[in-house]
């Protein structure tokens, strides 16, 4: 079982419409979006999925202490190193 890896800065994309699967555990090779390491790695997590309606630029909270998750609102700024 591994720990999940969390960044110190969110993920800017622009998105574009469609159902989305975004990492939590933080192994994926293809963030922000999961790969399924979370089964690989057995790190319990699973992918928020959510629907994007509108196309533009998103930033996916990479700390995973969002309040608003998977949206970044500012947490990692708050978090110790």
């Amino acid at each position: 079982m591994a720990d999940p890896k969390h960044g110190t800065q969110p993920i800017a994309i622009d998105e574009t419409p469609g159902r989305k699967a975004y990492c939590q555990c933080g192994w994926s090779s293809n963030l922000p979006y999961c790969d399924g390491s979370h089964n690989r790695m057995q790190t319990g997590l699973r992918p928020i999925v959510c629907e994007i309606t509108e196309p533009g630029r998103k930033e996916i909270c990479q700390c995973h202490q969002s309040g608003n998750k998977p949206w970044c609102d500012g947490t990692h700024a708050t978090l110790g190193t």
